[in-house]
């Protein structure tokens, strides 16, 4: 593996140059960027929010952060590998305004993987915990696993979380244990996906803090 990008998350700076999508209040009260909506969790998606890192990824890469739920309910989301459903920078001035809610992330102008993950939201949700993995365009389950991740008021510190595509498989994986893998096919789903942007979403009401961001090319 080759290190090609690296980020402390440690401070304003660090995410000078990221772009936010939605309403969010972000702070460093710890040397870690804590994420948290700036609009009641009442108002439903349009309290939720994306930051995107600024960087395009190649293909195949190993995604590294840490994190830590600090309040619940809610749950995060990494995208990745997301693009224009032509092949365009999601920043390209000709796809539509993207503010937060989640359509407009799986059935909009963009396909990308997202995993969603320390999922504490609905009341199935609570009951039992996995990370669940999907494909847009479109809003396709394509794998599921156990999330071991601990509920917040049990959290001791922070979880380190990876992400690896190459090729046509994915794996996550919280402090290297295998959570789910999948093998695309690139039919069933759609065509496969190449490089892209990466990005954190996080759901209201929940406060989550992240840190040291790491990508490897593969």
């Amino acid at each position: 593996m080759k290190l090609i990008y690296e980020n402390a998350l440690s401070c304003e700076e660090d995410i000078r140059d990221f772009t936010l999508e939605g309403s969010a209040r972000l702070s460093f009260p710890e040397g870690k960027l804590r994420m948290e909506n700036a609009i009641s969790a009442e108002q439903g998606q349009k309290a939720n929010y994306v930051l995107w890192c600024p960087v395009d990824f190649p293909s195949d890469v190993r995604v590294e952060w840490k994190f830590q739920p600090l309040k619940e309910p809610g749950l995060a989301i990494l995208f990745f590998a997301a693009k224009g459903r032509n092949g365009e920078d999601i920043f390209d001035e000709a796809l539509a305004k993207r503010t937060g809610e989640y359509v407009q992330y799986h059935h909009g102008d963009i396909n990308a993987f997202h995993v969603s993950y320390f999922r504490r939201k609905e009341p199935d949700e609570r009951a039992l915990h996995t990370c669940n993995l999907r494909k847009s365009y479109g809003f396709h389950l394509v794998s599921q696993g156990g999330d071991p991740i601990p509920d917040a008021d049990e959290c001791s510190g922070m979880y380190k979380l990876a992400l690896e595509k190459k090729g046509n498989l994915v794996r996550f994986l919280v402090e290297e244990v295998e959570v789910f893998r999948f093998e695309d096919d690139g039919e069933a789903y759609g065509p496969l996906l190449g490089g892209g942007k990466i990005g954190f979403r996080q759901l209201a009401p929940m406060i989550a803090e992240y840190a040291d961001l790491k990508v490897y090319e593969l």
